[in-house]
């Protein structure tokens, strides 16, 4: 049974009539259908329901809360607090809180996460190509706390650092024929490490919320230890992102995004394995579904605003995972499309609805997701 996902958004459509006859209460008409130009904060909460076998019925939802450190200073980019809990009628739980911090003038950029999830997921192994009948349910916890800090140095370049430390942990399973018992799989009962490295952005968009011209090269290199239980091993992480953007016309952006991604050392935890799929990237992959460790995707995202508060979108990208040599007959399709509502017109704002699809392998059904979130893709 595939999971479903409802997102309330209080029948979006008809959102002039409601502002107009003030049917709905002063404080859900000011989380979605904002007016302010002022450039005060704004807040917004999105419930969540869902249910499958294996979590009973999930409930929860997110939140963000959106301001500026200069609301005089048309430039100073939007800063943000996000924040995302679900519970499970099984006892599974999902917390995370992220922060988004511009300084005024955008001289210093902050970031920062911590998170605990303890969520069943879906592990197929390790590779390019693995099956659907090698799935292996099983159940995971992850602490998470990280950390990372930009200064700007001339007008549209940042250097800093990124730090922190993850835990990962698996249960138990006497089930040896399972994929997880695959000698490619290592460090199958999880581990914990810290990480710190450096980070350099080339950023000249014009907005970081509704891009509409400039681009943003970021990257960075986790070098990782672990700890505890996990002393011995040695590695490393490395990202790199480049994304442009073109106003093609008035209401007409088109974007393209290329992300690469590596994990460098001897061993190769498979939870630190980069993966294929996300919201963002690769729309339409269940994430994890392929990893190994090296990852290379790119997307071209077509966006259209209808008006201040509607836009559509279309969107096309490949993609794919290897252990060490990459080959373009191994890249995956994926394609789709979505639409946008702009809570926050004046911030530029948006919660997304996307519904991607990938590839079909031979003898299984062609793999797709429907996402919701806040936000661009990228």
């Amino acid at each position: 049974m595939k999971k479903l996902l409802i997102f309330c958004i209080f029948l979006l459509s008809f959102q002039s009539v409601f502002a107009q006859l003030n049917f709905l209460p002063k404080f859900i008409r000011q989380m979605y259908f904002r007016k302010d130009t002022s450039r005060k904060p704004g807040f917004v909460l999105l419930p969540a329901l869902s249910s499958a076998p294996e979590t009973g019925v999930e409930f929860g939802g997110a939140a963000l809360f959106s301001f500026y450190t200069d609301t005089l200073d048309r430039g100073t980019r939007v800063s943000s607090l996000f924040g995302y809990s679900t519970l499970t009628t099984k006892g599974q739980v999902k917390l995370s809180l992220n922060a988004n911090y511009w300084t005024p003038q955008n001289k210093l950029h902050y970031t920062g996460v911590i998170s605990f999830y303890n969520y069943p997921f879906n592990f197929y192994g390790v590779g390019n190509n693995t099956k659907t009948a090698d799935e292996k349910h099983t159940g995971e916890k992850r602490y998470k706390l990280g950390f990372a800090g930009e200064k700007r140095l001339g007008d549209n370049f940042y250097v800093g650092v990124v730090a922190g430390v993850i835990k990962y942990f698996y249960p138990y399973s006497y089930d040896y024929s399972s994929i997880l018992y695959s000698p490619a799989v290592q460090d199958r009962h999880g581990g914990a490490s810290a990480y710190i490295g450096p980070s350099f952005t080339f950023d000249t968009r014009n907005n970081n919320t509704y891009t509409t011209k400039g681009m943003i090269i970021s990257s960075y290199y986790n070098i990782m230890h672990g700890t505890y239980g996990n002393n011995g091993y040695r590695g490393g992480f490395f990202n790199i992102e480049y994304s442009q953007f073109f106003l093609l016309a008035k209401q007409l952006v088109l974007g393209l995004d290329i992300q690469e991604q590596s994990l460098t050392g001897g061993r190769s935890p498979f939870y630190l394995l980069p993966q294929m799929g996300s919201d963002e990237m690769m729309r339409g992959y269940y994430q994890g579904r392929y990893r190994d460790r090296n990852y290379i995707a790119g997307q071209t995202e077509l966006r259209y605003r209808i008006d201040k508060r509607f836009g559509i979108v279309g969107f096309v990208g490949t993609g794919e995972v290897f252990h060490s040599a990459f080959s373009t007959d191994q890249l995956k399709p994926n394609y789709g499309g979505g639409v946008r509502y702009f809570f926050d017109i004046e911030k530029g704002l948006a919660i997304r609805m996307d519904y991607g699809v990938g590839q079909k392998p031979a003898g299984e059904k062609r793999e797709s997701g429907l996402y919701v979130a806040l936000g661009q893709s990228f």
